[in-house]
């Protein structure tokens, strides 16, 4: 009569340690789609999911664009003489009558976030030209602050601001 210890590790244990393994994984493989699957896709995000947008890398004076439905979105890091600037004009001078302080979310003057579209005929302004160093429409010559506020040319305007939050003190969700 023989008898085995308990101890040692035969052929069979190895099948059945291998045999969890392989349905371990293929559990896995089966389930990833399912889970990959309720996350929007590609074509949603591009048809207006929120996006955000970290704040952190643009230094003062620095613009960037982002794009939101299919829109540039011009962000920008108004430095303090930008800010006072655009405080420093008379409203009523101004074609489309708008404070800087309407145009920037409380407590978070130094940034602008603005649809960067002219709202003449829908060109795409440059950021940092024109006589008010705040956009410039190459087309035909629309001039807009560093508030985005419509200063010389034929827009009707000022630049649309996009529904924005702060997240945080560094992060804004657009959308």
């Amino acid at each position: 009569m023989t008898t085995t210890s308990s101890a040692q590790h035969t052929r069979r244990d190895f099948l059945y340690v291998a045999t969890g393994a392989v349905a371990a994984v293929g559990a896995a493989a089966a389930a990833w789609p399912l889970i990959s699957q309720m996350n929007p896709d590609a074509s949603t995000i591009a048809a207006g999911a929120p996006i955000e947008v970290d704040l952190t890398p643009i230094a003062e004076g620095q613009d960037i664009k982002v794009f939101w439905r299919g829109k540039p979105i011009y962000i920008s890091h108004r430095t303090k003489k930008q800010i006072d600037d655009a405080r420093a004009v008379p409203v009523s001078s101004l074609p489309d009558p708008q404070t800087d302080q309407a145009r920037v979310k409380e407590g978070h003057d130094q940034w602008l976030v603005v649809i960067g579209i002219c709202t003449h005929l829908g060109c795409i302004p440059i950021a940092h030209e024109g006589a008010y160093d705040g956009f410039f429409c190459p087309c035909h010559g629309s001039v807009y602050d560093t508030s985005g506020r419509i200063r010389q040319g034929p827009a009707p305007a000022n630049l649309p601001i996009p529904p924005y939050a702060f997240v945080s003190d560094s992060k804004i969700k657009i959308g």
